[in-house]
């Protein structure tokens, strides 16, 4: 797991301390779980989204298989 340092003004500390102790966590749970519930479900939309793009837009390829040689651009 990485670590990274984040900036809060002391109001914002002190109460993300005190939501965190009220909750039986640490704050770095509570930014852990709140960012993993905000990226995630996006990441999942996008993923969804790619895949509703692909059924909708078949392409023109005639059922055509490429090689590697033919995708490679030199």
């Amino acid at each position: 797991m990485k670590n990274i340092t984040l900036a809060l003004d002391e109001k914002t500390l002190e109460a993300g301390r005190t939501y965190a102790e009220r909750h039986q966590t640490t704050l770095n749970a509570l930014v852990r779980d709140l960012l993993a519930k905000v990226a995630v479900p996006d990441r999942q939309a996008a993923v969804a989204e790619m895949f509703r793009l692909m059924d909708a837009y078949p392409g023109h390829s005639g059922g055509r298989r490429w090689t590697r040689e033919e995708i490679y651009v030199r």
